[in-house]
């Protein structure tokens, strides 16, 4: 395989209680996208486009053109980007422009951009007259391996990540791997704590997989962008269609993200999401190993491999006590109890209720204990 091999459209077929219900499709431009779009049967439809103020400037023109072509009507929601804007008040005021062009049942909205708006345009979709149609169109590496495959929507409430949301999955998902090339480091940064949070509790092949190829990773070639991001989603998708609502196993997507949310939230959504789950990863690994579960080798490749991606191992500056209240409230407690995930070995995660405060807190510890000591 070439470092810059065209990449040729893939289906990925999500099936729920054996049926299919949407496609993922994965390629390196927009060019099928008019194509698959078409399938929803979209004439006569009105469409909007949601995304946020940074995104549009890149893509919003070119995918406005293409649902042009294939529609009765477009218009297009722009808000703020950021953390912040992915509340209520973002969500009623996309629900009153809405409401403002006759959207109805029968209307369908696009988002397009990173797992902000691919959550907000979601949740708006779930709870707008009970339901209409929704494509994801994802532009950040996050949100392609993670976010906008399975269902899950939502918004921030009161700066608790994700307090309000609705599982509602999207009619089609169309990931172009090629804009993966003009993301942020950090950006890019964030999205590979997913990607190796997914070798680490499903795939130890796929996690070796990605320490084999790193550097490759890191330049951004295009092939092995599409077929990390392939690897990625097939590992969601064998989750989602397992438990598709989180009863069961779809919970060791948590992994990193217990500690990892409570972070977020003190950090004030200052640190990004991606890193925030690589230094939740980094606690939960340190407790399996605590516990004589992962081997201390293992322990030290994850690190290196978080840490070769720019992806923060330690913490400075940070009220612990916080962190440790913030996960009493997180959405992922059953009933009463913290659900935490850990490490049997790479590529083999569990389900584990019996996470104390005490274990908790030395995690912690050792995240903002200065290294070398």
């Amino acid at each position: 395989m070439t470092a810059e091999n065209k990449v040729e459209p893939e289906e990925i077929m999500v099936h729920q209680n054996g049926k299919p219900i949407y496609p993922v499709i994965l390629t390196d431009s927009f060019y099928s996208l008019p194509k698959s779009a078409a399938q929803l049967n979209l004439s006569g439809r009105k469409v909007c486009i949601v995304t946020d103020s940074r995104v549009a400037k890149l893509y919003l023109e070119e995918i406005k053109n293409i649902f042009d072509s294939i529609s009765e009507k477009i218009v297009y929601f722009v808000f703020p980007a950021g953390e912040p804007y992915k509340n209520l008040d973002t969500v009623k005021s996309l629900y009153e422009y809405l409401i403002c062009h006759s959207f109805d049942r029968n209307d369908i909205l696009v988002a397009l951009g990173g797992g902000v708006t691919g959550d907000l345009t979601g949740f708006t979709a779930a709870t707008y007259l009970r339901g209409i149609d929704f494509i994801q169109v994802p532009t950040t590496l996050l949100s392609q391996v993670d976010s906008s495959i399975g269902g899950k929507t939502g918004v921030d409430f009161d700066a608790y990540k994700n307090m309000v949301g609705a599982f509602y999955m999207p009619r089609l998902v169309y990931i172009n791997v090629s804009v993966l090339k003009s993301l942020p480091e950090e950006q890019f940064a964030s999205g590979m704590g997913e990607v190796i949070k997914h070798g680490c509790i499903r795939s130890g092949e796929y996690y070796h997989w990605l320490e084999a190829n790193k550097e490759s990773i890191r330049q951004r070639k295009t092939d092995f962008m599409a077929a990390m991001v392939k690897g990625s989603c097939l590992i969601k998708r064998a989750v989602v269609e397992e438990d598709p609502t989180e009863k069961g196993i779809r919970a060791l997507l948590n992994f990193g993200h217990t500690l990892g949310h409570a972070i977020e939230k003190e950090k004030g959504f200052t640190l990004s999401h991606g890193a925030c789950v690589g230094v939740g990863c980094v606690a939960a690994a340190y407790l399996s190993e605590r516990r004589g579960m992962l081997k201390p080798e293992e322990f030290k490749n994850l690190e290196e491999l978080l840490a070769y991606f720019r992806i923060p191992v330690s913490l400075q500056d940070i009220n612990v006590s916080n962190v440790l209240d913030a996960v009493k409230h997180d959405k992922k407690m059953d009933s009463g109890v913290i659900r935490f995930i850990l490490l049997r070995a790479l590529g083999d995660a569990c389900i584990d209720k019996t996470v104390s405060a005490e274990e908790m807190e030395s995690a912690m510890d050792y995240l903002t204990k200065p290294r070398g000591e």
